[in-house]
């Protein structure tokens, strides 16, 4: 890790009269609470961590036995302080075990997920939002990337009307000429859908939430990428789900284990993004697709098709969409716009049969009325004012331009890439170390890094990554990587 000093230790106003030792066990609960070092991790070894931080060992081993004794680490004799599992802690998402007597396979079990921790990494995620450089962990492009004239144009455009339109709750379905816009929209990736079977909701994370109360219960299978997007695994778990990994190779989804998962298991539902996965890159071929839909009408089960990278995807490239073999039977297609125009324009939708987008419509309105109308109103604004066209090609065009250079970036610090994606914003790279503890050393360094645990439903360690190529410039980051690397091979050399 590189070395922070005592005086930037967040402390309390008092902090000048606080000991070393106070000092330093307030930057160990903070940094726990953070949940930058995570239970079960070890803590840095007595020697590293006076060397980093410029004090004696006996003010180390003080200020650990003081965490020891207040509940945060465990002590280990040979081995060194490590996290210890606090209960009550927020940070957690623990899955609700199946019912009692519930017939389920004996063998092939996945092992017991423990507790799924992103609200750490969410936290930090805001909290890195205005230095999107020093983030190539994060999950959205820098604002510099984006168009804010763009919003503030549709924004005036809708002040100039009568404020009295906005005065009622919406529709439970959402804007209508929004959703007509979309049918539009859908139309040229070829999905038939009506207004009627498009219902908007507030991002991806709202579409998820909403469809896991509808259709899953306690003890049901829920089958999901290993790796995938971390944050549904939570929603899905606190629902009651049991949640089973389907693997990818850089080609997609292992469909041959994905098949022995089916029959096994027998889910309720598989979750997947068809175009440019997150945090792989890749996707789904007609071959591919075609299978997936065949194994859905045998073992009966629905398909999620979560498009949010969607309109990163140039013209031309080679991705093919359930939804639009499928048109909206059995599988249900997620949108959102969050990934091109702003991370808190919280407007998503859900494209599905009449009796589904119904359901999601009724469960909306139980869960939190109508989506803000407001916001839809905007993006329609956006979408038909003739430049958002435009605007993605230009993202599209500009992420080409620094797509090859991250890779390179990474491969000459000895990393080494899952896939080489031609289009889209992640790169899925083997760091060949503990990516947890490469994640803790990256923020003490003032780098937030994502570690491949968190896209594992089972948050196995992993020594996996994901990288934002619009993130990666910052200078120092090829020297932090390097120098990390360089430091683990040599102690195991």
């Amino acid at each position: 890790m590189s070395s922070v000093p005592l005086d930037q230790i967040p402390a309390p106003h008092d902090a000048a009269t606080l000991t070393l030792v106070d000092q330093l066990v307030q930057w160990g609960r903070r940094r726990i609470e953070e949940r930058v070092f995570r239970p079960g991790m070890r803590m840095p070894s007595i020697r590293k961590l006076a060397l980093d931080k410029g004090v004696s060992r006996f003010t180390v081993v003080e200020a650990y036995e003081r965490l020891v004794a207040q509940g945060y680490l465990d002590s280990r004799r040979g081995s060194g302080f490590y996290v210890r599992e606090r209960l009550g802690n927020l940070a957690s998402v623990t899955p609700i075990e199946r019912r009692a007597g519930a017939e389920t396979p004996t063998s092939a079990e996945p092992p017991a997920p423990p507790t799924l921790d992103v609200v750490w990494l969410l936290r930090n995620m805001l909290h890195q939002s205005t230095h999107p450089e020093k983030g190539p962990g994060l999950g959205y492009l820098p604002a510099r990337w984006l168009d804010g004239e763009l919003l503030a144009g549709a924004m005036r455009s809708l002040g100039r009307q009568s404020g009295t339109q906005l005065l009622g709750f919406g529709s439970p379905q959402g804007f209508l000429p929004l959703r007509q816009q979309l049918q539009t929209r859908m139309a040229e990736l070829e999905i038939g859908a009506t207004p009627e079977q498009i219902v908007l909701v507030s991002g991806i994370t709202q579409a998820i939430d909403l469809l896991a109360r509808i259709y899953v219960q306690p003890g049901d299978t829920v089958v999901v990428g290993d790796p995938a997007w971390f944050q549904m695994f939570g929603r899905f778990a606190s629902q009651g789900a049991r949640l089973v990994g389907m693997p990818y190779t850089p080609e997609g989804p292992d469909l041959d284990a994905l098949e022995a998962l089916v029959e096994t298991w027998r889910p309720k539902m598989l979750v997947i993004n068809s175009v440019l996965q997150n945090p792989t890159g890749t996707s789904l071929t007609a071959a591919q697709a075609f299978r997936i839909l065949r194994l859905a009408e045998q073992y009966d089960f629905i398909v999620v098709e979560d498009d949010v990278y969607g309109d990163l995807c140039p013209a031309g490239y080679p991705a093919t969409r359930l939804a639009s073999l499928d048109q909206l039977r059995r599988v249900i297609y997620l949108g959102s716009f969050s990934k091109t125009l702003a991370p808190n324009l919280r407007v998503g939708f859900v494209a599905a049969s009449p009796e589904v987008t119904q359901a999601v419509a009724d469960q909306k309105m139980l869960v939190g009325m109508t989506s803000p109308e407001i916001n839809e109103r905007v993006l329609y604004r956006v979408l038909t004012e003739g430049h958002y066209r435009r605007h993605v090609e230009r993202l599209r065009a500009r992420l080409d331009t620094v797509r090859d250079k991250a890779a390179r970036m990474l491969e000459r610090t000895g990393c080494k890439l899952f896939t080489a994606p031609g289009a889209g914003m992640f790169l899925w790279t083997d760091t060949g170390v503990d990516a947890d503890a490469l994640t803790a050393a990256g923020h003490e360094a003032g780098f937030l890094l994502t570690p491949g645990s968190l896209f594992s439903p089972h948050q196995s360690p992993t020594t996996w990554m994901r990288f934002n190529i619009a993130n990666c410039a910052d200078p120092g980051l090829p020297a932090f990587l390097s120098g990390y690397l360089d430091g683990v091979a040599r102690r195991g050399a």
